[in-house]
């Protein structure tokens, strides 16, 4: 099974390891001229951290986390969400990178594992934070479905369990003109995964795992690390 993020506003159901009380918040910003920052700090027990980072659809959110105590991570939730992460550290590890797809305040969330919070561990760290590149056209003028904040909607064959044979996923595409879109998708256990299109073709995935891309017909074949299969037609990217 696959494990990843709901919608923002409803995102992957991830629950966040790191406890909600004795919450710090900083605001992130870069001296002029640069594109990231390098800051430390200090957690201990039930305490975590918010780092707050202003970015935009298609620009790339770095985080490089070096901390003391092997069981300090950090997560990254999307603007809106509820607590539910787009990365956590507990299985994802101390470096993420990835393109954003939606504009406002991102967080950062440095915490303790609960078996070493309710030990009242300290752990000191390293936090590197950068955003780069531009941010992504303008939303596409085409009209939204009814309801929702997609430009189109379909049923995409997908295979997302090991061994899984080929079902159905729910696809909603946010087109951004140009062929420039992000295409969400629901999958059948309650998941979702988030495939980036620049100039119409597949660039890469929400996923911290391999991608990859073949074409068949009117077809993009994307394979997301071992087990996810997606076939996305290029109808439902740029319209018809």
């Amino acid at each position: 099974m696959i494990r990843m993020i709901l919608p923002v506003a409803a995102a992957f159901g991830l629950v966040l390891a790191a406890p909600a009380s004795a919450q710090q918040q900083t605001v992130v910003a870069f001296a002029r001229g640069a594109s990231s920052a390098t800051l430390k700090g200090s957690i201990k027990g039930d305490q975590d951290h918010n780092y707050v980072v202003d970015a935009r659809a298609g620009q790339t959110l770095t985080v490089d986390f070096k901390p003391t105590n092997a069981s300090a991570y950090f997560n990254v939730l999307a603007p809106g969400s509820n607590g539910e992460a787009m990365f956590v550290g507990s299985s994802g590890g101390n470096r993420f990178t990835g393109p954003l797809t939606v504009n406002g305040k991102h967080i950062i969330q440095v915490y303790l594992m609960r078996n070493a919070a309710r030990r009242n561990e300290t752990a000191n760290y390293t936090l590197t934070i950068g955003v780069r590149g531009a941010a992504a056209a303008r939303p596409s003028r085409d009209a939204l479905v009814a309801g929702t904040r997609y430009n189109a909607t379909a049923d995409v064959s997908c295979v997302t369990s090991d061994g899984g044979k080929p079902g159905p996923c729910k696809a909603g595409v946010i087109r951004r003109g140009g062929g420039d879109a992000t295409v969400e998708l629901k999958t059948p256990d309650g998941g979702q995964r988030r495939i980036f299109f620049t100039a119409g073709r597949a660039t890469g995935s929400d996923a911290q795992a391999s991608f990859a891309v073949t074409r068949a017909g009117d077809l993009s074949i994307i394979r997301i690390g071992a087990i996810e299969v997606y076939r996305i037609p290029d109808a439902l990217v740029v319209g018809g």
